[in-house]
């Protein structure tokens, strides 16, 4: 099982095919295997490394030094250094795409394509600020996700109906979630990811291939805020049927196709 070392703790990641590398970012609350019909797909054609990001997953807990999303940024980089991959395509989903755009803003000339998944880099609007603020507040005063939070969150991950198995998952996931790994990681990254600032005018100066999907029914992140950032970027908008903010879950061939579809012409460059 892969582990890389940065910042004095243990990143674990999936690294499956071989090829044009591709840096995999998932969603905050999931992790690497949220990507496995990607994994699936993708790793036919490219060598494909989906990390855990810190506190999710199997990797370790958050350093106490990282306090930004260009912190986050800087330790895949560590990560794509110590495995020795000098270009590679960086496809985020929601907290994957805030510190992709990092990356990608940081070694433009490493990265050589980006898709923007569910996602936005623009500050978090003021009414959500708040709502997921007291949200944070409530599971650090508990030191868990109490029962009402799980009934309130987990849906806002997924379509408006959605797949009674993956809310069933994600459900027990968050009432499972031990008290260290909520107050050293996930409490703090939540305070990262909602209280961030304005990324959006690093998206004018990415001069790599681009597309950013979005999720017809994604709630947290809707497609209008997918629209703007393809603007900023130049870029086409794809919006996935019937999906929410787990497009990749709900939709996988038509995410799979989208993917396939943007980054083998690149590739081929």
């Amino acid at each position: 099982m892969p582990f890389i070392q940065v910042n004095d703790r243990q990143m674990h990641y999936i690294d499956r095919g071989e090829g044009f590398a591709l840096l995999l970012g998932h969603s905050y609350m999931f992790d690497s295997n949220m990507w496995a019909p990607q994994i699936e797909a993708l790793s036919q054609h490219f060598r494909v490394i989906a990390p855990d990001l810190w506190g999710h997953g199997k990797s370790d807990p958050l350093p106490e030094s990282r306090r930004s999303l260009k912190d986050l940024a800087s330790d895949h980089l560590a990560l794509m250094d110590a495995l020795d991959i000098n270009e590679f395509a960086v496809v985020g989903l929601s907290v994957g795409g805030m510190w992709g755009v990092e990356l990608a803003a940081m070694v433009p000339e490493r990265v050589r394509a980006l898709v923007l998944m569910d996602t936005f880099v623009g500050l978090e609007p003021e009414v959500t600020f708040k709502k997921y603020d007291a949200m944070l507040n409530a599971i650090d005063a508990a030191g868990k996700v109490p029962a009402a939070l799980v009934e309130q969150i987990a849906p806002m991950f997924f379509r408006r109906e959605p797949q009674p198995q993956l809310l069933e998952a994600l459900s027990e996931h968050l009432s499972n979630l031990p008290e260290s790994v909520l107050r050293q990681s996930i409490v703090p990254l939540g305070r990262m990811i909602f209280g961030r600032g304005d990324s959006c005018p690093l998206l004018e100066e990415l001069k790599m291939p681009a597309l950013v999907i979005t999720g017809e029914q994604d709630a947290p992140r809707p497609p209008l805020e997918g629209y703007l950032m393809a603007e900023m970027l130049n870029c086409k908008q794809l919006v996935v049927p019937q999906a929410g903010h787990i497009c990749t879950l709900e939709q996988p061939e038509w995410v799979n196709e989208a993917l396939l579809s943007f980054l083998m012409p690149i590739v081929r460059r």
